[in-house]
């Protein structure tokens, strides 16, 4: 059930990303753009793997032994977590660059942007 509900999330915000990126709005491509990594992320997240909680006194280290209890794996959740602070900065930066943009161009239409006047 799990698994169906993170497919779902998963489709969903890469479906909403990919409709804002086809937007003529210069701020709704960009935040197309930070749903889709954000999907990314959650994807990744999910193919990491997805591990209850386990209150058992053994530590996780113990060994070979056959009471170590399952967990998910921490270098996704590490290389996610990094990837989620350098897309807050890109998008950050992106917005920045877009509102230079409405300043220079008095539009943020991207349809617009590619005219020569």
């Amino acid at each position: 059930m799990t698994a169906i509900v993170l497919a779902a999330a998963v489709g969903a915000l890469f479906a909403l990303g990919t409709f804002l990126l086809l937007r003529r709005d210069l701020i709704r491509v960009v935040w197309g753009l930070a749903i889709i990594s954000q999907a990314a992320n959650l994807y990744l997240l999910s193919m990491g793997g997805i591990a209850p909680a386990v209150a058992d006194s053994v530590p996780i280290l113990a060994g070979h032994g056959e009471h170590v209890p399952e967990t998910a794996d921490p270098l996704v959740q590490a290389l996610v977590l990094t990837a989620i602070v350098i897309g807050f900065g890109m998008t950050a930066f992106a917005l920045v660059l877009s509102y230079r943009v409405y300043e220079e161009h008095d539009t943020l239409d991207v349809t617009k942007l590619g005219d020569r006047e």
